[in-house]
């Protein structure tokens, strides 16, 4: 990993050391977080504090060979269980401990980003796809003969869709490196503002806060630093689409920083790159490498004088959480990854204080395809007031699961056809805190506009399909254990009220609920959505509140309508399957 900034303090080194104790030594000891607290003077407690709130820092061994098990609601429904037991039985680790050797460590993790491809786990962070109970014994026994992990490892398919619309891609087009950047050279800061205006670009990870407006404040505040973050941090379930335009167009992601540098006046760029992407960290410092090579950074960018701009990538460790921007930050200076009151936005006072504009994958690379292309070109696609392509992450119950990239304006129904969905029934729309809808609404479109009346659907970059076999419940259980695992904490209504949706939704499964229990949940939905300080804890019951709201029908089925009744729902094979498991 790159060393630092001239202008970052040695504390926003703590995350890239901890990751190196923790890739040396499979964890990180007593003893190395006395070190790293005398060396970056601060205490011993507040390193704990840091290592204890990351996923992936263990404080205990955690194996020659650490498996990480998808364990999200697609995972479930794709052959979960199957591939931990095969797991277990293979390696002699049961799931959250390491075998007795300190060769295999075995542990659940929340989804990794290989929703189109799982059952999916990482071994030492390289993922191992579309697993089955055959390729898991045969992965465990060339690990144990010594074979090289490497030797075994195959980089996921990056799953682009090819759909009639194809014709219209604008992200998944040829790709000429620096030709956007080049672009530059015949534009002002002012040119690429107007750019940005006329194409209605707004961001794609789920906000749609317009982007020109964001840029502008930054370039307002008067500052010699400056700060672009790139917002790699893609964790909600269910999405990847950030992940394949890492694997396929490294290049167009540096370009958009670039650009974005040099319209707010930037010096420096940061990709946040979720821990669950290890894999693609090389291939992306190759690729801020060759940039230096063509002069596409470092000083005089593409030759424009007095422009100098560099990127770094920092690794994030495993927390759902660090998606929230300002947590994010946190993380970045070498802090526990909470999120921040509101005092500023980041565009005034973000990373160290400085200006800093935060955008994700998606909307950085389509900054540099507008400046490539120019706006009369990237306007053709879509819809008045929202033009140009989206990219959505489809998985579930489909025959063609991966990544599209469509136009705006297409509806749900052309979507599920595209794909191939099977008997859709609920659909999870940008995943567990995004929109939940029914297949009564496939007519809806996908579009960016949001005018009164008009039922358009925005879409953050994920759809998860459910057919009529799926128990709506199992779902929800599986977003209320996510969310109540993924809360930072620090705000007791969603530390407390997430807890408190999950053992509801539990009483509701085992037909123990009454309708105030129901109360009680929409009630919950409604403190959590409006004391919480982070966007990702305001929306964490958005999927619950909206499929008790559509699916009216489906919970009066689980609702305990007996007053004085205390009888559970009660199953004799699942009371008897462990027993069954092992008896023989």
């Amino acid at each position: 990993m790159k060393d630092l900034f001239p202008v970052e303090p040695l504390r926003s080194s703590l995350l890239n050391r901890l990751w190196s104790l923790q890739n040396k030594n499979g964890h990180i000891s007593d003893k190395d977080i006395a070190a790293l607290a005398a060396d970056l003077n601060i205490s011993a407690v507040e390193v704990e504090g840091v290592v204890s709130f990351y996923h992936f820092f263990h404080r205990e061994p955690s194996g020659k060979y650490t498996i990480y098990i998808d364990d999200s609601i697609i995972a479930r429904y794709k052959g979960y269980h199957r591939i931990v037991e095969a797991f277990e039985r293979e390696t002699g680790a049961t799931l959250g401990s390491v075998d007795r050797t300190g060769t295999f460590g075995l542990f659940n993790t929340p989804c990794i980003g290989l929703s189109d491809q799982t059952p999916a786990v990482l071994i030492n962070f390289r993922p191992f796809t579309q697993l089955n109970v055959l390729k898991v014994k045969e992965i465990v026994q060339q690990l144990r003969s010594g074979t090289d992990i490497d030797q075994i490892y195959q980089p996921p398919m990056p799953n682009v869709c090819s759909t009639t619309y194809s014709k219209s891609h604008i992200f998944f087009n040829t790709y000429t490196p620096g030709k956007a950047v080049r672009e530059l050279t015949k534009l002002q800061s002012d040119d690429v503002i107007n750019l940005l205006r006329e194409t209605n670009l707004s961001g794609r990870g789920g906000a749609f806060y317009p982007t020109w407006k964001k840029w502008e404040a930054c370039r307002s505040y008067p500052s010699e630093t400056k700060f672009i973050v790139c917002n790699a941090d893609e964790g909600e379930p269910g999405t990847f689409k950030d992940r394949v335009l890492l694997q396929e167009l490294p290049g167009l992601l540096i370009e958009g920083m670039i650009i974005s540098g040099f319209t707010v006046n930037a010096h420096y760029g940061i990709i946040y790159l979720r821990g669950e992407y290890w894999w693609l960290h090389d291939q992306l410092q190759k690729t801020i490498d060759d940039f230096h090579q063509l002069g596409l950074l470092g000083k005089d960018v593409a030759g424009i004088k007095d422009f100098n701009f560099d990127v770094r990538i920092q690794m994030g460790a495993g927390a759902y959480v660090c998606g929230e921007e300002t947590a994010m930050l946190e993380s970045m200076e070498g802090y526990r990854g909470e999120p921040r009151t509101k005092w500023f936005y980041p565009v005034e006072k973000g990373y160290l204080q400085y200006p800093t504009i935060v955008n994700n994958v998606e909307t950085i690379c389509a900054v540099a395809r507008i400046v490539e292309l120019g706006v009369h070109q990237y306007n053709k696609t879509g819809l008045p007031g929202s033009p140009g392509t989206k990219l959505i992450s489809v998985s579930g119950d489909c025959n063609k699961p991966g990544v599209y990239e469509i136009p705006w304006g297409i509806t749900v129904a052309e979507l599920l056809e595209l794909c191939q969905a099977v008997d859709p029934h609920y659909i999870q729309v940008s995943g567990p805190s995004g929109e939940c809808i029914s297949i009564n609404e496939k007519f809806r479109r996908i579009s960016m506009l949001d005018l009164l009346g008009l039922p358009d659907l925005r879409c953050g970059g994920s759809f998860m399909i459910f057919n009529r076999d799926r128990e709506i419940i199992d779902i929800l259980l599986n977003f209320a254990a996510f969310f109540k695992k993924e809360s930072c904490g620090i705000c007791t209504p969603c530390r407390a009220g997430n807890f408190i949706i999950e053992r509801k939704l539990e009483k509701l499964k085992n037909k123990l609920a009454r309708q105030s229990d129901i109360d009680d949940m929409i009630s919950w939905g409604h403190i959590i959505k409006t004391t919480s300080r982070c966007g990702l804890g305001k929306t964490s019951c958005n999927g619950l509140v909206m499929a008790m709201q559509k699916f009216g029908g489906y919970f009066d089925t689980l609702i305990d309508k007996k007053e004085d009744s205390l009888i559970a729902g009660f199953n004799m094979d699942e009371a008897l399957a462990d027993y069954e498991q092992y008896k023989s």
